[in-house]
């Protein structure tokens, strides 16, 4: 049997020269059905372009309930991981902080999320703005969410994900214990998405994540 496979953006058709069967075309059905009800399928609706294999396997695991590590290098794309990590606690009714290293940053990324998600859904906290800080969605420096931790802030309560964006960060001898204090500190129950530039111990660093954070997908793009 020839399959004829055409790619839309956020779909993935089959169009079959032959008659299936009908336990064949049950099980398509099925498995066109499984594959739409995921959060994954409506995410990529969102976006006029198709998502790259390391996107689709990092957006796979989150919506597995795993935390992940993503090494890519800069401008590969790796903030759609992230942005799947808001499009899932937006849908699951939880928060999620999206974290940058300075605050121009962060900035940058709650224009982002606001275009995309509505002002009234993302808030900004760095060290000179605070904007809709009980926002579901609320975009900070990794400071301003140490300094959460060790405060006990409310602001935590139904936080369901955390992004840190330039995580490689960690390595920095000045600003490096911010982060590491940040992923130890957080509740078991949020799902850490760490976005980093291409490493060269990406698979040491998942182990320790591993171990600190629980179950984590290491995926690692070099294009």
């Amino acid at each position: 049997m020839i399959v004829l496979l055409s790619v839309r953006p956020g779909t993935l058709e089959s169009t079959m020269t032959e008659d299936l069967s009908p336990a064949e075309r049950y099980a398509a059905a099925r498995l066109r059905a499984a594959e739409q009800a995921t959060a994954l399928a409506g995410f990529r609706e969102m976006y006029d372009f198709g998502l790259d294999p390391f996107q689709i396997e990092a957006c796979q695991a989150l919506e597995a309930g795993k935390g992940v590590l993503v090494a890519a290098p800069t401008g590969s794309g790796k903030t759609i991981v992230g942005e799947f990590a808001v499009h899932l606690a937006l849908q699951q009714g939880k928060k999620c902080f999206y974290t940058t290293p300075i605050k121009a940053l962060s900035n940058q990324k709650y224009a982002d999320l606001c275009r995309r998600y509505g002002a009234d859904k993302v808030g900004l906290l760095t060290g000179d703005n605070s904007v809709n800080s009980e926002a579901p969605v609320v975009v900070m420096t990794t400071e301003v969410l140490r300094n959460m931790l060790y405060a006990g802030s409310q602001t935590l309560l139904g936080l369901g994900y955390v992004v840190m964006d330039e995580v490689h960060y960690l390595s920095d001898r000045f600003r490096g214990a911010v982060w590491e204090e940040v992923i130890i500190h957080l509740p078991e129950s949020v799902t850490l998405v760490s976005l980093s530039a291409t490493v060269s111990n990406a698979e040491e660093f998942g182990d320790w994540l591993d171990t600190v954070r629980g179950d984590t997908e290491v995926i690692v793009s070099e294009h």
